[in-house]
């Protein structure tokens, strides 16, 4: 190889090891973003939570097509804020959290669709059953910290949360929604 030829390819190289790095260094800070939940039981709408869960995010609001998003949620985590309903959720008949501990997303494709918002198209699994879901984002940059919300709707029979008497769906809704508002750093300008 002669140096006409390295030069570009040095140059090449340094520009993905640059915009590698940026990208890596993107985070989310849990303990000032929340994933949560909204059912309804008995027509009551009832609010839960995930304590913990973690992300990997490589994207830029430039080039959203070639960017990836992967949660992980730890379903030992999920709390609806009453002790006796929390100690129901890990069993079978719900999470089933000792054969399934985490709930995933992995994303197969971003877009952009204008001022800030973005729709992240993947496969949410829970209990071993995956769905191709679409979650619309919106962007918002302040101070070096980048907030992203949105929500989106689930089926929870899909995926099988409420087995047995639970399936009824006069007594817990059928209907989902999970709702998020995460903290992230790193993220270039919109």
């Amino acid at each position: 190889m002669n140096l006409r030829t390295l030069a570009p390819l040095s140059l090449a190289l340094l520009a993905c090891t640059a915009t590698t790095s940026a990208l890596a260094q993107q985070k989310v800070d849990p303990a000032r973003s929340e994933i949560s939940f909204v059912s309804k039981q008995m027509g009551v709408p009832v609010e839960g939570r995930f304590r913990k869960f973690d992300a990997q995010i490589a994207f830029d609001p430039k080039k959203p097509e070639a960017g990836k998003v992967a949660f992980t949620i730890d379903l030992g985590s999920t709390t609806l804020g009453n002790p006796e309903t929390d100690a129901e959720l890990p069993k079978a008949a719900w999470f089933n959290v000792p054969k399934f501990p985490q709930a995933s997303f992995q994303s197969t494709s971003i877009k952009g669709v204008g001022s800030g918002r973005f729709e992240v198209v993947g496969k949410l699994s829970i209990k071993g059953n995956s769905r191709d879901v679409v979650v619309p984002v919106a962007l918002a940059a302040a101070g070096g910290v980048t907030s992203a919300t949105g929500s989106f709707a689930i089926k929870r029979l899909d995926f099988k949360i409420g087995e047995g008497d639970w399936a009824d769906t006069s007594m817990v809704a059928n209907d989902v929604q999970v709702r998020f508002k995460l903290s992230l750093s790193g993220v270039a300008p919109l």
